[in-house]
């Protein structure tokens, strides 16, 4: 993350986001596929690490095997793309607002304490030992006899979809293709991230 002044003076935090350039690499249609939707492409890959049916796929669409493919079903009237199109931070504009979806940062297997917040079973005094960051009890009594499904306990933490929502784009750099939007966003540096427009 980083920050920059508004135009009133105030200091804003942000994060960087490289988006683009995309490539068209499907379009999809009610008539053909059941619904109506565009599949972008992103990201250079090698040839010797990508299927034959990829290669075929990336051909027909005039472009080099991608890394990433996504697919959007949202768009406004008049707007759809072509097959080959390629899509650049052109498509947004400066104030709009966005959501931000990716696969948040592992932290691994972590306890109650950690993962859901939880105070401990108390002081270390009364015959305590290795004690304050346990769980405490969990199951009912001798009906019904086990621990019911869903209960917050030890486990991995993370790595999981995260979408945040309604981030304005504060800034617009055309010629790196960057867009600065207003706040964090999941994952860590150098993951891939779906921004779509916000509905």
């Amino acid at each position: 993350m980083t920050s920059i002044y508004d135009a009133s003076g105030k200091i804003v935090p942000c994060t960087v986001i490289e988006a683009g350039p995309c490539v068209v690499t499907q379009v999809k249609t009610v008539e053909k596929d059941g619904y109506s939707a565009i599949q972008l492409g992103y990201d250079e890959k090698k040839e010797k690490n990508t299927t034959k049916p990829l290669k075929g796929h990336f051909a027909k669409a005039g472009t080099t095997p991608k890394r990433i493919v996504r697919e959007f079903t949202r768009f406004e009237e008049g707007s759809k793309k072509s097959f080959g199109e390629v899509l650049d931070v052109s498509v947004f504009t400066e104030g709009e607002f966005v959501d931000v979806s990716g696969i948040s940062k592992g932290k691994g297997f972590q306890g109650v304490v950690k993962r859901h917040g939880f105070r401990g079973v108390g002081d270390a005094t009364h015959g305590q030992h290795n004690r304050l960051r346990a769980p405490g009890s969990m199951g009912a009594s001798s009906y019904p006899s086990r621990v019911f499904k869903g209960m917050r306990m030890a486990g991995q933490m993370g790595n999981v979809k995260v979408k945040v929502t309604n981030l304005q784009i504060i800034k617009i750099v055309q010629e790196k293709n960057l867009l600065l939007v207003k706040g964090s966003v999941p994952g860590s540096n150098g993951s891939y991230l779906k921004i779509e427009r916000w509905s």
